[in-house]
């Protein structure tokens, strides 16, 4: 019998008893390290396992060496994956998510190279997939070749936070360019730019010359898929920054002609017409082969530019808050099952931020929240897409996706605590929801962030 897991529910009960909130039970106890979700997709598909890593507070994902995962009936915890030589400087692993079908999990995994004066860094990384049946043994998902000549579908930097699409066919990610990067040491002008890549396992990928410290042989074939410039024309569509990007819908947006398109949301960095830069909504069409070169130039790129989108995508802007009296998007915009909405966070009329809803089609946003201070957290959506999820007031909060008055739209789960829970995420089936809160370590000053579930059903 697990003690432990009985005598935190016990504890819990005491501080979640009000009536109208839902009993905290607390998964993880171990106050040695953390248990950090970060944000993605951590349930297994049958919902028994949580996936997590143990990052530290100094060194962060480089300094961490391990992926685990927690049982959410029993509070069991395994290792899949451990680095026995990790050091602060890397190699490091974090970010885990479980594929949507498959007992396999993903995550970033710093170059195998790394040294304290070439640390783990944005641009020195990768991804690696796990078996849960076969621990530490990775398989590196995306290419990465920095020796010219570059490979077609090899990537030249560092990949994070990946996720794959409802149906396995996709990984998508943000990407940071190792190429680039050494060119704006070497010239003084911005190009390390963040933006967003895809890999698909229906190309092959060439053997990658010198694979095994810089270089690394994946898998699946990778490309960039959102173009981003270091400088944008004022008052254009042009942006220097992509970023909190997730797959639309389980299987893309139902366009005018009633076929589904692949596609990936993200908030893209503008410029104002004044040069202010702000962030807005946007999307990318995504094709369904991605070893064609597009019209901007090579997929591997050149010394001196980034690898360019494929041939058939098609990038585009939804929101336009750049002159309004309150400009911005932001969170991780995420879509519902059905293709139909994005969320996101902006500020509504009285410059509170807010969750809004908009068609991949575009359109006019649609305000779902009307709180009376700021939403905390971008949301995460039920299965069904009937609902939301997001922390507002240091409490979770479950909103309907109606017609209704908001009032009766909206409940808070937990109870308002001192400190917010972060990184909700919600299991496939829609009946449970875990989160992390940051638990005081016992006889020190510290704290470790520990799991917590719901029940909704």
């Amino acid at each position: 019998m697990n003690y432990k897991l009985i005598l935190g529910i016990l504890m819990l009960g005491n501080c979640t008893s009000t009536p109208g909130y839902l009993l905290e039970k607390q998964l993880t106890f171990d106050s040695t390290k953390n248990h950090d979700l970060d944000n993605n997709d951590n349930f297994s598909p049958d919902g028994k396992w949580l996936v997590y890593d143990t990052r530290t507070d100094s060194g962060g994902i480089g300094g961490n060496p391990s992926i685990e995962r927690v049982n959410t009936e029993t509070g069991e915890t395994e290792v899949l994956y451990h680095l026995p030589d990790n050091r602060d400087f890397g190699p490091g692993v974090g970010a885990a998510s479980y594929h949507p079908t498959a007992e396999k999990v993903i995550f970033i995994h710093g170059l195998p190279g790394c040294t304290a004066e070439n640390p783990y860094q944005q641009w020195r990384r990768t991804g690696v997939v796990v078996s849960c049946d076969n621990p530490n043994v990775p398989q590196f998902l995306d290419s990465r070749d920095v020796t010219f000549p570059f490979t077609p579908g090899a990537l030249r930097g560092g990949t994070h936070r990946h996720e794959w699409s409802r149906d396995g066919r996709w990984v998508g990610y943000t990407y940071n360019d190792a190429i680039m990067k050494a060119l704006e040491d070497s010239t003084g002008v911005k190009w390390n730019l963040r933006t967003i890549a895809v890999s698909s396992p229906r190309h092959p990928v060439a053997p990658i010359a010198g694979a095994g410290q810089e270089n690394i042989q994946g898998e699946w074939f990778s490309a960039v898929v959102v173009r981003v410039v270091p400088n944008p024309a004022p008052g254009s569509d042009e942006i220097s920054h992509a970023a909190s990007d997730s797959w639309v819908g389980a299987a893309g947006y139902l366009k005018p002609d009633g076929t589904r398109q692949v596609a990936r949301a993200f908030i893209g960095k503008i410029q104002r017409k004044d040069g202010v830069p702000v962030d807005e909504l946007f999307i990318v069409d995504i094709p369904d082969s991605i070893n064609v070169p597009g019209e901007y130039g090579p997929l591997e790129g050149t010394p001196a530019s980034f690898p360019m989108p494929p041939k058939g995508t098609v990038q585009r802007r939804l929101t336009y808050t750049a002159e309004t009296a309150h400009p911005g998007c932001s969170g991780v915009v995420r879509s519902s099952f059905d293709g139909k909405y994005l969320a996101y966070l902006a500020k509504d009329s009285a410059g509170i931020q807010q969750v809004f809803l908009m068609s991949p089609l575009g359109g006019e946003p649609r305000q779902l929240t009307r709180h009376t201070s700021d939403v905390q957290s971008g949301v995460r959506w039920s299965p069904d897409h009937r609902s939301v999820l997001y922390v507002w007031d240091n409490s979770i909060v479950l909103c309907q996706v109606s017609d209704r008055p908001f009032e009766e739209r909206f409940r808070r789960v937990t109870a308002r605590a001192a400190e917010a829970p972060a990184n909700l995420v919600w299991s496939n089936d829609g009946k449970m929801i875990a989160f992390n809160r940051n638990v005081p370590v016992v006889g020190g000053s510290d704290s470790k962030k520990q799991i917590f579930l719901i029940q909704l059903k």
